[in-house]
């Protein structure tokens, strides 16, 4: 019985240890790339709404960026808005940076972007 216990209880040890690693292999290895914005005072909905819709079409333009969200439900602070853009690795966020398609989406965003702050987040 004893040995039977200590059976239980060694696979149960091994099958955690196992579920671990997995869990960390699983780990998604893109990057978040999450903007926050103030618009300039003078910005209209029409330009505001070009930029974000330009958000969208970097990811069916660029390969490297795999999901965007633009639509802003909480923010703190005195920011416009917030967006996200999911990026494959650091590899291709790193390659974004300066890119063609970042330089055409500029000329929609930056006129109208007083300022941002962004942070990249990944595992």
């Amino acid at each position: 019985m004893k040995k039977l216990l200590l059976t239980l209880l060694a696979a149960t040890f091994l099958s955690l240890g196992v579920a671990t690693a997995t869990a960390a292999d699983a780990a998604p290895k893109s990057v978040i790339h999450v903007v926050s914005v103030k618009w300039k005072a003078d910005a209209t909905p029409e330009q505001i709404k070009a930029a974000l819709d330009g958000v969208h079409a970097l990811q069916k333009g660029y390969p490297g960026i795999t999901r965007v969200w633009t639509n802003t439900i909480k923010k703190q602070g005195d920011w416009s808005a917030v967006f996200v853009m999911e990026f494959a690795s650091a590899q291709a966020l790193k390659d974004y940076s300066g890119s063609d398609a970042q330089k055409e989406w500029y000329k929609s965003y930056l006129p109208i972007r007083e300022r941002s702050n962004t942070h990249d987040v990944t595992n």
